[in-house]
């Protein structure tokens, strides 16, 4: 199979179709949003060596053409359709404060909903596939798009996780979320040996896992990031910095945010881990 893929999706508002391109952004496909019918052949065109999600919805104003601007195609691109029920449409509206596309013509949510559900019911018909978000939250949306157009093994989990060891003696990290501060372990500093090394360096390891507060403080640490980090991808978090801090950011703190790393990594999330002050002095 092509690591190059197509894919137009349409559906009707409120169903979920921005945090759709959002997720098809996540596994590193080009988006382009409010797509007129006729601009879609020519995308496709001028893009071909990036996977491709065109979103063209009612607003257009052209959602009559857009079959005939797919069956134009001489290679047809996976049509999506996002649908929901009148109920989760009209409370997502409701919730988000925002007009409906079709409101002032309308006059009214519902009758707005019936119009489009109306216009775009042809289209439902002829998409390859029809996802229902009524009943998902925004992870099972993600998790559902990523079975279907993500990568094998890719994971659905939209979080980048950050952890960064720090010296508290530089100050704290401004981007951090969430601090913990481990100077209460025993120093590496002040044996003469390892003083020059840090927290990566195997000799440095052993000396910070010596410490019988170091396995158990990682023990409650695991649980607390295994516990949290899926409510923050619940709540549609994308990015989450956690900052290990001890006196100077070369030892301890080093040591610990490697461990943590290789904890989050062995679970599936994105991690990048930071070393911020291991070269000063």
């Amino acid at each position: 199979m092509s690591s190059v893929r197509r894919v137009v999706l349409t559906g009707l508002s409120g169903a979920g179709k921005q945090l759709a391109c959002l997720c098809f952004e996540d596994m590193g496909w080009r988006v382009v949003e409010n797509v007129p019918p006729s601009l879609i052949a020519p995308l496709l065109l001028s893009i071909p060596d990036e996977s491709l999600c065109l979103l063209s919805d009612i607003r257009s104003g052209q959602v009559e053409a857009l079959l005939p601007a797919l069956d134009a195609l001489p290679e047809r691109p996976t049509f999506v359709f996002l649908d929901a029920s009148d109920d989760a449409l009209v409370r997502r509206f409701k919730e988000t404060r925002r007009p409906h596309p079709l409101f002032k013509q309308a006059q009214g949510i519902l009758p707005a909903i019936t119009a489009e559900r109306d216009a775009l019911a042809s289209l439902k018909a002829r998409a390859d596939v029809v996802l229902d978000t009524s009943g998902l939250s925004s992870a099972e949306l993600r998790g559902q798009l990523t079975e279907h157009f993500g990568e094998k093994g890719q994971s659905a989990s939209p979080l980048t996780v950050t952890v960064a060891s720090f010296g508290f003696k530089h100050g704290t990290p401004l981007d951090a979320d969430i601090l913990f501060d481990v100077r209460f372990l025993n120093n590496p500093y002040y044996v003469e040996e390892l003083r020059g090394k840090d927290g990566r360096d195997p000799e440095v390891e052993a000396f910070v896992m010596a410490d019988e507060r170091s396995a158990e403080f990682l023990e409650k640490l695991y649980d607390l990031v295994g516990f949290t980090l899926p409510h923050y991808i619940a709540e549609g978090k994308a990015y989450l910095t956690i900052g290990i801090g001890c006196t100077g950011g070369k030892h301890r703190s080093v040591a610990l945010a490697e461990k943590l790393g290789k904890f989050l990594s062995e679970r599936g999330y994105r991690v990048l881990v930071q070393h911020r002050d291991v070269e000063k002095r």
